[in-house]
């Protein structure tokens, strides 16, 4: 893979976008770098291991996740030894919720090339069938789930763009009633889980709504309030 990177740089790290449910949205240039280059970087290695196995990629395979930035150092380190590095994150494009923008800041401050394998991300593919125009929109990450979660919700309900966000389903109802509480009750949210799986749900509705189309919430949503 050398023969691709530019004229000035002799490594490269690839930030890999990898499936968020159904292995087959994984692109054919993902899985030709991650058999091409040295060493994997992930979140989970049984989780990536899936991934690998299924593709039939063996590499070296390692964890790097929010609480093991102190592996930071060394991962620049092999990089400036001539590895060729790929980082994934659990499911989607590494780099939102996950440590990999500290290791890309890491590595191009050392003079590292920095190549994204673009692919899937929840956000996008949310959007994709919100039926908005998603021309602008505003991503706020996971609700908070003590401290900070009414100022939280303020602050979506006054956003004069559309909100995507994360909530997990032993918290779900909550929010709705909070959004509900807080003068959000005629809004509209999409929600979607499950998204490119067997059971795939995707709800439309005010928040009273959801909680009637969404009785039982399992796994992890992702939203969009309009």
């Amino acid at each position: 893979m050398h023969s691709h990177l530019p004229p000035n740089f002799k490594q490269m790290l690839y930030i890999i976008a990898t499936p968020i449910g159904n292995l087959q949205d994984i692109t054919l240039r993902a899985i030709e770098t991650l058999k091409a280059v040295d060493k994997i970087y992930c979140e989970d290695t049984r989780r990536t291991s899936k991934l690998l196995n299924h593709f039939d990629i063996k590499k070296p395979l390692e964890s790097f996740h929010e609480h093991s930035e102190g592996k930071i150092e060394r991962i620049v380190g092999e990089l400036k030894n001539g590895d060729e590095i790929a980082y994934v994150s659990d499911a989607g494009t590494p780099g939102i919720n996950d440590p990999g923008g500290k290791l890309v800041a890491a590595a191009r401050t050392a003079g590292i090339g920095i190549s994204p394998i673009p692919g899937v991300s929840s956000l996008t593919a949310l959007l994709s069938v919100a039926g908005i125009a998603a021309d602008k929109f505003c991503f706020m990450g996971f609700v908070p789930t003590k401290k900070g979660r009414e100022t939280f919700v303020k602050k979506i309900l006054s956003s004069d763009a559309p909100v995507v966000f994360f909530e997990t389903a032993p918290r779900f109802h909550k929010l709705l009633d909070q959004l509900t509480a807080m003068g959000g009750e005629s809004r509209v949210l999409v929600a979607g889980r499950e998204l490119t799986k067997q059971f795939e749900q995707i709800e439309v509705g005010t928040p009273e709504e959801l909680k009637l189309s969404v009785p039982d919430p399992r796994g992890e949503f992702v939203l969009v309030l309009t």
